[in-house]
Formats: structure tokens, sequence, C-alpha cells
């Protein structure tokens, strides 16, 4: 054990994978846990996989590092069509397997050891590992009490050693969407003081009410400050495929393509022809898993509001997420949801694990089945009930 290396003993596991073990040691547990949307790949996308398995001879080989020809230049199309970003597929897109190795690749080629990286916290667990892992130090600063940025304390943590900030949005956990103005005011502040921000689309296309977020990689006054990181995963239905892609200006690019070479070679070949059938596809699978997000959305806020004696919280304006304060005495987040999963047989994930921001709350996801949800909160109701003289 001596010889691990510091690297590694600084980073701790995924919150979300160690509760999803432990559940799976107890049996019979419900799950409000890990971010996985119940759907099954379209119809169309596994069958284009099929064909091309059988009748392309190159879909079982490597493809060129940066990822297919066809599938760069139709992500190129995406980003103008859908983001308003203009690219150069040839240089400035690379495809990644999933959206977590574009983000390490891209944390890896911009931070040194003893840099600093602002985390509007609560933020997604593994970004605090991926800096770790680079040898950065995570400077956690709040959010507002609505999930909003705090755009005063995070110009107020910048120093001198400060080398990027990590946003995803909309939010994972919070399930927030950050303005237009506030990205737009962060990034005047990234140019400022010379430093990048790394945006994770994700979940931009699960948004509730308004428009998608703005993307900071179409304004060209950003375009070197900005490192931009999207994912099929989500939207498609596609978690196991693993495939996404990060888009930068060449400069950053050249870099990043170093780390994604020496980590990935190139993204699995059978799932980019699975992203470019989604691309290319037919749409209306998106629009129908949306509107079931919307409501199991509708149906997790208000089983939360039947337990408001226990629970307060802020509705979700994007992703499928709601970070849930509990009102009860507790030492932790980790006491909470462990409770929860040894008493009730429901699995959340404490909201520690998200940076200091996210203690005292635990997250909750609504991206499986409607009675699944309504199952989970049964047994929260009856637990909260059952514990209410010692909480």
């Amino acid at each position: 054990m001596t010889r691990l290396s510091r690297r590694v003993r600084n980073i701790s596991p995924s919150a979300t994978k160690q509760m999803a073990l432990l559940a799976a040691g107890i049996g019979g547990c419900v799950s409000l846990g890990q971010g996985v949307p119940s759907f099954a790949t379209p119809p169309h996308v596994v069958e284009e996989v099929i064909r091309a398995l059988r009748e392309d001879p190159g879909s079982g080989q490597y493809s060129l590092q940066t990822g297919m020809s066809a599938l760069r230049k139709r992500i190129g199309k995406y980003m103008l069509d859908e983001k308003d970003v203009e690219v150069d597929p040839e240089s400035e897109i690379c495809v990644t397997v999933g959206g977590m190795e574009a983000l390490l690749a891209t944390v890896m080629a911009v931070v040194d050891e003893g840099d600093e990286v602002l985390l509007p916290s609560p933020t997604y667990a593994s970004y605090i590992e991926q800096i770790q892992l680079a040898g950065g130090i995570p400077v956690f600063v709040p959010l507002t009490g609505t999930w909003g940025l705090d755009l005063t304390a995070i110009s107020e943590a910048v120093t001198a050693q400060t080398r990027a900030i990590m946003i995803c949005n909309p939010g994972n956990p919070t399930g927030t969407v950050f303005s237009d103005a506030e990205i737009i005011a962060l990034c005047e502040l990234a140019v400022a003081h010379d430093f990048v921000v790394i945006i994770d689309g994700a979940y931009d296309y699960m948004v509730y009410d308004g428009k998608a977020p703005l993307d900071p990689l179409s304004i060209d006054a950003f375009r070197n400050n900005v490192i931009s990181v999207s994912s099929l995963s989500k939207k498609y239905a596609l978690t196991g495929w693993r495939v996404g892609w990060v888009a930068a200006a060449e400069m950053w690019m050249e870099q990043i393509m170093k780390v994604h070479d020496a980590t990935a070679i190139c993204a699995p070949t059978p799932s980019q022809f699975a992203a470019l059938a989604a691309l290319d596809g037919e749409q209306e699978c998106v629009a129908v898993m949306h509107d079931a997000l919307v409501r199991r959305r509708a149906l997790c806020c208000a089983r939360l509001d039947r337990l408001q004696k226990y629970f307060s919280y802020v509705p979700p304006k994007g992703a499928f997420y709601v970070m849930a304060k509990y009102l009860f005495p507790a030492a932790s987040s980790q006491e909470v949801a462990t409770r929860l999963l040894e008493e009730a047989k429901v699995i959340t994930i404490p909201g520690g694990a998200f940076g200091q921001g996210g203690e005292g709350h635990l997250r909750l996801s609504f991206g499986g089945e409607s009675a699944v949800i309504d199952e989970a909160f049964d047994r929260i109701e009856q637990w909260c009930l059952m514990m209410n003289p010692t909480l």
C-alpha cells in the first residue's frame, strides 16, 4: 500500500456507485440514486449499429483518434443548429469515451500541480476527483439559496493560482439552469483573469421552462477561454454506449488530444455509429423521453410537497435531479442516506458528496419509471413517520 500514488490516495470512490454497491448487498431496494434515465436506446439507433457491424468492416476497428470524420462533421452541424456554435470539425472537435473522458482529458490539459479550480457548490462530484487526479486544488464557492451563481463570491475566490472553473448547465446535482447573463458574466471574469471556463452540457436538452442554456463557445470574445463538453448519453438513452465530445479552439484541442490519445486512442467505433444514427435519425424519441421526464418531475415535486415537514427543495429547472434539504437533525447526509438505504431500502445520494454546499441535502433522481418514484416516496414517507420521534 505504501507504493500507491499520491494522486490515487487523494481521490475517493463515487458516492453514486458506492450507494448502488451497498444496495446490491441489501437487496429489494428502489432507486432515486444514479442519474440514468430508464429509457431504452431508440430502436433505429440499434438497427443502424447492427447494420454497420454486419456490413462495414471498419465498424470493429479503430477510428481516427479525433473520431469518425462523418460524426465530427455531424456534431459540427448539430452545434451550429442547436447552440449557435461554429467550430471546425477537423481541428476543434474530438469524439470521446462519453462526456466523462472529455472532462478528464480537458482537466489534465488545463490543470497543473497546485492550480486552483473553482467549483460552484453543490457541484458534480466527479469534477472534484478529476481535479485532484490532475494535482489541482478544488475551491468550493457556494451557490445562492436558489442554486444560482454567486458572481461576487466567485470573483472574490479568484487568485493568481486560479486556472479554471467547472460548471454543469443544466446542473447536476441541483437541477438549476444558469441564465445567459450569469454565463456571460462568468466568462467575462475568466477573460479578465485569464482562466478557463469548462462547461458541461450533458443535460442541455432537458430544460423545463424556456430555451436551452447558452454555450459561451458561441461568443467570439470567449473562444480562447471556454472548453465545451457534450454527451449523447442522456438525450438519446446512450449511457452504456459511452460516446461524447469536447469542442474548443485549436490551441486547446491540440493539448486535449494528447491526453485523449494516451488514455483511450479513440471512442468505441460502434458507439460512434450509434451517435451518428441518433443525430441523423428521427427526433420524436427525444420529445417522448422529454415529455416523460416532465411528468416525472411533477410527480417527484408533488411527493416532496407531501413531505414538507421533513424536506424542503428548490424545484428543478433542468436535468432530472432535485436536491432535497432534510429538516430533521442528523449528523451528516451520509448518515441520512445510509439509514434510508438500510431501513427503508431507498437509494439516495448524500449531498455532501457534491461538495460543501451539498451537505444537509440528499440528491434525488427522477430519471426512473413513475412507479419506481412512487414506491420510493411511499417508503420514504413511511420511514419519516416511523422515525419521527428520533429524527
